[in-house]
């Protein structure tokens, strides 16, 4: 401890258990802490530096990214802040009342509070994916607008693609996620990506509407499973010759409320079906 007060970075290390090198590196490539600098150039770090750090291992011990987390953690005074004491509801009701209005800092703050207080895989299974559910029930029954519709995948897509950076790297089995042509509803399929990565799973991630003979260009090295995910069996069926192509050569897994065993036995392939997050944390290379 420095006259200050202030920390040098070997007992910053020490008190919060990261190392120096993850330190610097949050430092630099996430702004996470600030570190005044003694005449010779050492860092000192203030008790609001160790909070952070503190965050920030929360939050990614709860499944985030390292971005998201450092994003979180500076918005907060400590690692679990008071409104991880509301309950799902709470903020699952919170959150669909922004989409009706559509209130984007509302909704943005809402999935803050999810994320912070419950994790990525209780957030999703909890909140997130019902209420998009409930949105899609909604608006077939002309309850809400498709602007509104839109308005809430949009911003739940953007917070989903931002827990997905960095899902590509490491050394765990590889998994080619994709919708197939046609297909344009994509949430659920990288809710199924995230959890997969939350077990140690490389992503590769194609998204809605993909051309089916591009993913056979991706097979070397051939991933552990290629993931294919649809609303209805027809988007499967108008591709069963390039499906059947695919699952003689790979590993095929047919996913979403299209997907039915009996069709994944036609095409040769093996059915996903069930609860998104279950099936993608009960998934074996």
């Amino acid at each position: 401890m420095t006259p200050s007060g202030r920390l040098r970075i070997g007992e910053l290390s020490r008190r919060v258990g990261e190392s120096p090198e993850v330190l610097r590196a949050w430092e630099t490539r996430y702004g996470l802490v600030t570190p005044d600098r003694t005449d010779g150039g050492l860092r000192l770090y203030s008790e609001q530096d160790e909070r952070r750090v503190r965050a920030m291992r929360y939050h990614i011990d709860a499944g985030l990214s390292a971005s998201e987390a450092a994003r979180l953690a500076k918005l907060s005074k400590d690692p679990r802040p008071e409104s991880a004491s509301a309950t799902l509801a709470d903020i699952d009701a919170a959150l669909v009342r922004s989409f009706d209005a559509l209130d984007e800092p509302a909704a943005q703050a809402a999935i803050d509070r999810l994320l912070v207080g419950f994790g990525l895989r209780e957030a999703l299974a909890g909140a997130i994916l019902p209420c998009l559910h409930e949105l899609g029930v909604r608006w077939a029954c002309n309850e809400i607008s498709i602007a509104q519709e839109h308005f809430a995948s949009n911003i739940i897509g953007g917070r989903l693609r931002e827990l997905a950076r960095g899902w590509g790297a490491g050394f765990g089995p590889r998994a080619i996620l994709a919708c197939p042509p046609g297909e344009l509803h994509e949430l659920g399929l990288l809710s199924f990506g995230l959890v997969l990565r939350e077990r140690g799973w490389r992503i590769t991630y194609l998204g809605p509407d993909t051309p089916l003979h591009d993913i056979a260009a991706l097979l070397e090295p051939p991933p552990a499973i290629v993931v294919l995910a649809a609303m209805l069996p027809q988007r499967f069926l108008d591709s069963a010759e390039e499906v059947s192509a695919l699952a003689a050569r790979v590993r095929v897994g047919l996913a979403g409320a299209g997907a039915s065993a009996a069709l994944a036995d036609r095409l040769g392939a093996e059915t996903l079906t069930g609860e998104v997050l279950e099936v993608a944390a009960a998934l074996s290379p």
